[in-house]
Order: C-alpha cells, then sequence, then structure tokens
C-alpha cells in the first residue's frame, strides 16, 4: 500500500473511477491541464492530490517524493489519432503527448503503465508538411516510442478491447496498453458480457431516463433540418414499422398534454410523404402493454450517413460533442372510425391489437445518461462548482466524450495491479450504474 497510484490526463476521473473499484483507493495524485475537469475530478475524488497543470509542467521525482509508483496511468488525448478526423492536419504537438510516458518511466520507473487512447495510435508516424501522416511511415514513431520502453526494462503489450465486454452500456472501443518492469506477465481481463458469456451485454434502455419528456417534432419553434428529419424517417422505419420486435414502453410523459390527432397526423403524413416512407401493414410485437400511453423508442444518431439504433443494444460511441438522441413514437389504440385520418401514419400491432403512430418525439440524451452509458455509477457529481457557477452542460458532455470507461480500467487494474504480498485480488463487483442505483463497494477475495 506504499505504492502511489498516479493518474495522468485524468480528465472527469474515468480511470480514477475503475482504479477505486479495483484496488479499494483512489488514485494518490491526478493531473489535468483543465480546470474544469479539476473541479469534476476534485469533486468525486477528494482525497487525491490534484496538479491542474500541463503533464509535461509536473516533474515526477518532486511529486512522487521518493515513494514508489504502482501504476501510472495514462489517458492523452487522441482526436489527432483518430479516424473521425478524416483527413483534416493533425498536430505534431498534441500527437507527441504520448512520450511523457516515457519521462515518468525514465525518472519513477511505475512497476505498472496503462496507456488508454483510440485503435489508430498504434499506427503513429510522422507527418508530412501539411500535417498529414506519412503513408509510408505509418507505425513508425509507435514502433520507436515502444522500443524506448523495453530499453527501460519493461516488457509491453496492447489490445483493443470493448467496453460493452466488460459491464459496460456502451460498445466503445478503445486501444489499451499495459508495460510493467515487475518481471510477472501481462495479463488481459477475460471479458465477463456478450453473445456466449455468462451475462449479456448491457443495454441503452438501462441509461435512460424515462422520465424526461420528448418533445414534438412537429411543433418545434425552429423545425429541425431535412437531413435530421431523414434520419429519424429511417430509424422509426427500420426500429418500430419494419422490426419484429420494437422496444415498446410505457412512460410517465407518454400521456401528458396528449397531443391533436387530427393536427400531427395531417402534419406526420406529409412529413412521411416528404420522407418517402410509405404507410405499411400491420406488424406483429410480442410486449404487452397498456391501452394507451406507448411508446416505441429508438435511438437517432445525429452523423452524415447513420441512422441509429435499437435501444435494446448498448450505445455507441459517446463523443465531446455528443450527437445521441432518443427519438420516441407514441402510440395510441387505433380505430378507423374515430381517428379523424382518411389514412394513417403507421401502425404496430401489441398482443393483438392495432396501435397507431400519432406523434413522433426527441430529445438529446443529457449528461447524466451518457456519463450513465460510460459506466459512471449515478451519484457521481457532474455539475461542480468552477468558478462560482456548476460547470455547464456542454462541459460535462466534453468530460464524458473524453472520459475513460470504469468497468474497462478496473478489470485491467485487478489483473495487473490488484495482487498484493498476501496474494489477495481486488475484484469489482457488476456495476450498477443505471438511473437510482450506485456502484457497489470493491470486494477483496484471497486466492
Amino acid at each position: 500500500m506504499n505504492e502511489l497510484i498516479i493518474d495522468n490526463f485524468a480528465g472527469g476521473g474515468g480511470a480514477s473511477t475503475g482504479i477505486e473499484l479495483a484496488l479499494g483507493r483512489s488514485p494518490d495524485i491526478a493531473i489535468n491541464h483543465s480546470p474544469v475537469a479539476v473541479a469534476m475530478h476534485t469533486a468525486n475524488h477528494p482525497a487525491t492530490q490534484h496538479y491542474c497543470e500541463d503533464v509535461w509542467a509536473v516533474d515526477p521525482v518532486m511529486a512522487c517524493a521518493a515513494r514508489p509508483v504502482g501504476l501510472a496511468w495514462f489517458s492523452p488525448d487522441c482526436t489527432h489519432f483518430s479516424r473521425a478526423k478524416g483527413g483534416k492536419p493533425r498536430s505534431k504537438k498534441i500527437r507527441g503527448l504520448a512520450w511523457i510516458v516515457l519521462k515518468w518511466a525514465k525518472l519513477v520507473h511505475p512497476r505498472v503503465i496503462v496507456l488508454e487512447n483510440v485503435e489508430e495510435f498504434a499506427t503513429w508516424g510522422p507527418l508530412d508538411g501539411d500535417g498529414r501522416p506519412v503513408k509510408t511511415h505509418t507505425g513508425a514513431t509507435f514502433k520507436a516510442w515502444i522500443e524506448e520502453l523495453q530499453d527501460f526494462g519493461y516488457a509491453v503489450g496492447w489490445r483493443s478491447l470493448v467496453a460493452a465486454d466488460y459491464g459496460t452500456p456502451t460498445t466503445r472501443r478503445r486501444l489499451f496498453l499495459v508495460a510493467r518492469c515487475d518481471g510477472e506477465s501481462i495479463v488481459w481481463p477475460e471479458p465477463t458480457h456478450g453473445k456466449g458469456r455468462a451475462q449479456s451485454w448491457r443495454t441503452a434502455a438501462e441509461i435512460v431516463d424515462w422520465s424526461i419528456p420528448c418533445p414534438s417534432i412537429f411543433t418545434r419553434r425552429k423545425p429541425l433540418a431535412e437531413s435530421t428529419l431523414q434520419r429519424i424517417a429511417l430509424g422509426v422505419q427500420r426500429y418500430v414499422l419494419d422490426a419484429a420486435s420494437p422496444f415498446i414502453v410505457s412512460t410517465p410523459w407518454a400521456c401528458i398534454d396528449p397531443p391533436s390527432r387530427r393536427s400531427l397526423g395531417l402534419g406526420a403524413r406529409k412529413w412521411m410523404r416528404a420522407m418517402r416512407v410509405c404507410s405499411v401493414a400491420a406488424r406483429t410485437v410480442t410486449s404487452v402493454g397498456q391501452e394507451y400511453g406507448l411508446v416505441a423508442a429508438l435511438l437517432t444518431k445525429h452523423y452524415t450517413g447513420v441512422v441509429g439504433h435499437d435501444v435494446a443494444r448498448p450505445l455507441g460511441t459517446v463523443t465531446a460533442t455528443d450527437h445521441h438522441a432518443l427519438t420516441s413514437a407514441f402510440l395510441m389504440k387505433y380505430c378507423a372510425n374515430s381517428t379523424g385520418q382518411d389514412e394513417h401514419f403507421g401502425i404496430v400491432t401489441i398482443a393483438g391489437q392495432d396501435y397507431v403512430i400519432v406523434d413522433i418525439g426527441m430529445r438529446m440524451l443529457q449528461p447524466r445518461e451518457l456519463f450513465s452509458a460510460q459506466g459512471f455509477p449515478f451519484g457521481y457529481v457532474l455539475d461542480p462548482e468552477f468558478k462560482g457557477k456548476p460547470i455547464t452542460k456542454t462541459q460535462q458532455i466534453t468530460l464524458a466524450g473524453n472520459s475513460v470507461c470504469p468497468q474497462v480500467a478496473a478489470a485491467l487494474v485487478a489483473v495487473n495491479v490488484g495482487v498484493t504480498q498476501r496474494g489477495c485480488v481486488r475484484r469489482w463487483d457488476e456495476s450498477k450504474s443505471s438511473f437510482g442505483k450506485t456502484h457497489p463497494p470493491p470486494k477483496t477475495v484471497c486466492e
């Protein structure tokens, strides 16, 4: 327990939360240049010593004060490696942040080093005069960086891991690199969730706060862009009308201020014609619900060329500028003689009863939902004060998108760092980060 735990590029605290789940304590030191990130990290990890400055400005020898380092975690900025940046010029300075790992390896020689980044980090190579990667030297810098780590006495390994495989309700995929100099083998944690495993993937439906209203897309003050309507239309067609088993829920807000079926019906028909989505025959749904107040839900992604997906699967990757939205098709019992419409918007059949879509709502996912999708506990503080005011939703979403999924961090740390002299391994329980629940405390199991 005399070993220090260091979290570089600590952000809002995803890796630190995972470390706490695995070892039963927060990191001793957390470093981040953003005062907003440090404010959130401090609110949730008050026992940690915080350095709010550039990672290069922190002297590892001074910070560690002659104590040994058991773990140094690094999550350098990934934006200038990510394929999402397309063909835009890259920043050599940002791509070079990972060199800080060698500074810590040389000066304080951590027993275990873990680095997290996008998969493209392994393609790290030189840039040309226009700031674009030189294709003939793809991976050259990464290879040289690995060799320097090995020269310092480290065994190095890396793998791509999917957060959903470890109990996080997101399909976020990241490259994780583990380096250790203690003579022990690098261990990769066994996936616990997914097809063929003891537990199924957790779903996006778990993290949605169904109590938040989902306003109609037809009564907005500012009409949605045509491309957005197109994505919504295709999503409703694919995940409600054409789906064998749409995701049906009964929500508190489904019957609040019921829409005018006549006005919405006319607007819906016009919109559906514009989106070239035709009326369809009845579909059979296995879910059984009330005879009113039902909603067929799906997720819409506001990315070019992306429609969305079913809420019965994990959420896609949360980004620093998030684009995930909840789309809801409001259902009411269909009766051809009483709807006031000559043609219907769309029909689904639930337990033998026809329902008509009378409205469609959409709202963006909120910061709490995005943090829950990343695997943070429900009680995690998202809005600490910064300069006398709570940090904004935009800042919270940025921190969510840049965060490490705690369950993956916990799994890696537990098998590579958590072995004590008594042969005990800190184990973290299944994350219960859906609304109203929190992570259970870590357990200690002697083996």
